[in-house]
């Protein structure tokens, strides 16, 4: 039902910032960890760095902000067009910060993952992004917070959970310090859940995600 182990991931990537991710999975395909060929970066800005990360990975930028576009039927198919272009066949959502439209969602359906830095279902859902779910974390105290990699349905942060890794939280931790020890997790667990679907191990059951041995 998923993508066949015969040939690499023809990634696309959505980024709305720095693109840290998209840099890590450049490295971790750069190091053969990674069974992917970067075909595409979108973003709905110009001028962020995880654009400089593309052109010096010579991989192909589109620029198509949500509102420059009559309606989200047009963006959607703009974005599908573009994914075409290139002969994308799966998306990594990487720090992109606009809603997905239900069509390009359902046109990759098992086929676009997003990263989360808490465990979901906790600290989830609109309005919790960047430094926002660090200061909720350490508000409520939590004694350990993490990373979620997981399938993209409909809504935000609903989607089945692919992989998970606890981050403990210290006593003396800022929203900036534990920020950045889940950046560095995620920065492992994302090129690692990619891994999965071109190897072609994950099925899914319903809401769960089980992944065949090796």
């Amino acid at each position: 039902m998923m993508h066949g182990s015969s040939a690499p991931l023809r990634l696309a990537v959505f980024a709305s910032g720095g693109g840290s991710n998209f840099g890590a999975m450049l490295k971790a395909i750069g190091a053969g960890r990674l069974d992917a060929e970067p075909v595409l970066l979108i973003t709905d800005r110009p001028g962020i760095s995880a654009i400089e990360k593309a052109e010096r990975a010579e991989v192909p930028v589109a620029v198509l902000p949500p509102s420059g576009f009559a309606s989200e039927g047009a963006f959607a198919e703009a974005l599908l067009e573009v994914l075409a272009q290139h002969g994308a066949d799966f998306v990594a959502l990487a720090g992109y910060l606009k809603k997905i439209p239900a069509e390009v969602v359902q046109a990759y359906r098992h086929r676009m993952l997003n990263i989360h830095p808490a465990l979901l279902p906790a600290f989830g859902g609109k309005g919790f992004y960047g430094q926002r779910i660090h200061e909720a974390v350490l508000e409520h105290g939590c004694r350990v917070t993490g990373v979620t990699v997981h399938l993209v349905d409909a809504e935000y942060d609903t989607g089945p959970i692919v992989l998970q890794e606890p981050v403990p939280v210290k006593q003396d931790d800022t929203p900036r310090s534990l920020a950045a020890r889940v950046l560095q997790v995620e920065h492992h667990l994302y090129p690692k859940a990619l891994q999965l679907f071109a190897e072609d191990r994950v099925i899914l059951e319903d809401r769960r995600v089980l992944i065949r041995e090796a």
